[in-house]
């Protein structure tokens, strides 16, 4: 008999038919169910990340050795040591999956599906059809990556930029063609699905609000998510446009951007006429916006965390609104930052660089606003609220670093060294996964209708943080003296040979910040299941999201129609005693009408 045993979520025990499980937790329309999906793959995802990163640090500290992982042959069919050609692909796949696998999906897909109707008051997404097929069009990304991956004899090894002539060239070499054409193919599905979420994001948000929920009265989450899907939805396009123009170079023979005489091999010519740099516009045209999908949506949570555990509003609401929208307007004119080093026209180049030093300054504004927010808080040290604090102060120097390289002068020097490692890591790992870190904390209880281990989750948080600028700050270091980055073996040079002690100590905290994350993975899985029962509230919080059950309802997501009174951040007011104001708690004029006299919404 197709029937399943399943839990409802309030411990009664029950049987389905195989459809309608199929239909509840495979093929779901449900948001929250989608956010889930989201989350659980890149988590899984995030490991294999790992795995891989682990891969390069082993071969940059311990170069041409046996890696003592699954018998050696984790990452090599020669015995545990990584060739020169094998390094390149790992380099490949572990930004690959880390931006397009992890990130992403994890900000924009997760979180993104599972607090947007909840925080608007809406009961599911606008168009539930189009939010299932967002996450199952990562399913073929994820199969053509790993295909790439797995194709011998290397693997796609083109660097996730995917940069021509390079990958033109490895369409030449036996055996690569296919690995970097499966890789631009799992690219361009990645680009069909974000495109697919940030028309929902943007229609549920203006479309689906609950009564008296003005623009101006949305948490900073939805705000960042807003501002994020209108960044996907115009710059995805271009990305996913130049990777069918590449895919049509490799398989047709096209000549987009493979120039005129290419000679392959010292023997055969491709001829095409193409423009190879015409590849790097049309893809930093998506990737630099596409720093700030990774980044703005972890500072709309932190924002919120931040004012939930200070116990005070946030500081300069509005001016944190227009700086997000700064920073995403900005993103849009920066992308040749990237191609300093590529022969651009100096004129050209000057412009880039005064408008890239010009995001510091809504970068600041966030800064500092977030500062004024905590400063003369009742602080409470929650794993959420340590992981915020990291946020913050990781992204400082990670924001810092960065106005380095907006100098024409100084990026041309610092331009392939591991000084971009050291700033892209403190932006996307010591900023936005530990503001993921946080975020998971935060809403779980939401999520699975029970709490985290604080202990664990503080002992996760002080191990991580530890072990994390152990491995990434001292790469600034590296970079300063010129230490290259993408080579197997710089150690061949004279001048770096100074620096393999500490190269070997940045992989020891590589590999001990890899396994700190076994005290996470422990206390996710064990708390889903046998976590303690929390109410609606846990963290006495304001927003929309923790006025329905937890978990909320299936369908539906609220047992009452929500109205808004106020905005998301009413901490320490004087018109009630507690020291929060919920948002749909009515004024005190208002109490003898009740909270549910209204019905309906602007659906």
């Amino acid at each position: 008999m197709n029937t399943a045993t399943v839990d409802d979520g309030h411990g009664h025990a029950g049987t389905m038919s195989l459809k309608l499980f199929i239909s509840t937790y495979v093929f779901s329309k449900d948001h929250k169910m989608i956010g889930l999906q989201f989350l659980f793959s890149t988590l899984l995802w995030f490991f294999v990340g790992g795995i891989l990163a682990m891969g390069i640090r082993w071969q940059l500290a311990f170069p041409w050795t046996d890696m003592p992982i699954i018998g050696g042959r984790l990452f090599s069919a020669e015995g545990g040591q990584i060739s020169p050609e094998f390094y390149t692909t790992l380099f490949t796949m572990h930004a690959t999956v880390m931006v397009f696998f992890v990130i992403i999906p994890i900000l924009a897909g997760a979180f993104g599906n599972f607090l947007i109707p909840l925080m608007i008051g809406a009961e599911d997404m606008a168009f539930p059809t189009l939010n299932m097929l967002s996450y199952w069009f990562m399913w073929p990304a994820f199969i053509c990556i790993g295909i790439s991956f797995l194709t011998p004899p290397y693997g796609a090894g083109g660097g996730w930029t995917s940069y021509p002539p390079l990958s033109s060239v490895l369409s030449a070499a036996p055996g690569s063609v296919m690995a970097q054409t499966w890789w631009l193919t799992g690219v361009t599905l990645v680009g069909i699905a974000s495109m697919l979420g940030s028309v929902n994001y943007l229609t549920t948000i203006i479309q689906m609000r609950a009564p008296g929920l003005t623009m101006f009265r949305l948490p900073m989450t939805i705000w960042s998510m807003f501002i994020t899907a209108i960044l996907q939805a115009f710059a995805l396009p271009v990305l996913t446009a130049g990777g069918v123009m590449q895919l049509l170079d490799r398989l047709m023979g096209t000549g987009f951007f493979i120039p005129e005489g290419l000679v392959v091999n010292n023997s055969e010519m491709l001829s095409g006429g193409g423009q190879p740099l015409l590849w790097q516009h049309l893809f930093w045209f998506y990737s630099h916006p596409a720093v700030y999908i990774m980044i703005l949506p972890a500072m709309g949570m932190v924002s919120d965390m931040l004012s939930c555990f200070a116990r005070k509003p946030i500081f300069g609401y509005k001016p944190m609104v227009y700086a997000i929208s700064g920073i995403a307007g900005l993103g849009f004119i920066v992308w040749g930052h990237h191609m300093f080093v590529s022969g651009m026209n100096p004129m050209l180049g000057m412009t880039f660089m005064v408008s890239t030093m010009m995001i510091a300054l809504p970068s600041a504004i966030k800064v500092f606003n977030w500062l004024g927010t905590i400063w003369g808080g009742k602080i409470q040290f929650t794993t959420p609220m340590l992981f915020s604090l990291s946020f913050v102060s990781m992204f400082i120097i990670g924001g810092l670093s960065g106005i380095f390289m907006a100098a024409t002068p100084v990026d041309i020097f610092i331009h392939d060294t591991y000084y971009i490692v050291a700033h892209f890591h403190y932006v996307l790992f010591c900023g936005t996964a530990m503001a993921v870190f946080g975020a998971i904390y935060f809403w779980f209880p939401k999520m699975f209708g029970r709490s985290m281990n604080e202990t664990a989750g503080k002992w996760h948080f002080f191990l991580t943080f530890v072990f994390m600028n152990g491995t990434f700050y001292l790469m600034h270091i590296l970079g300063a003296v010129g230490f290259p980055r993408r080579l197997a073996d710089p150690y061949h040079y004279e001048t770096f040979k100074q620096m393999l002690p500490m190269n070997q100590f940045i992989t020891l905290c590589a590999f001990a910040m890899f396994l700190s994350q076994i005290i996470f993975a422990i206390n996710f899985f064990y708390s889903i299941f046998k976590g303690p029962r929390v109410g609606r509230n846990p963290w006495r919080a304001n927003g929309l999201e923790w006025f329905c059950p937890s978990p909320p309802v299936a369908h539906g997501n609220f047992d009452k129609q929500p109205i808004v009174y106020r905005g998301p951040y009413e901490y320490g007011s004087p018109e009630v005693d507690e020291d929060y104001y919920p948002q749909t708690q009515p004024p005190p004029e208002d109490v003898s009408e009740g909270d549910d006299t209204e019905s309906g919404g602007d659906h």
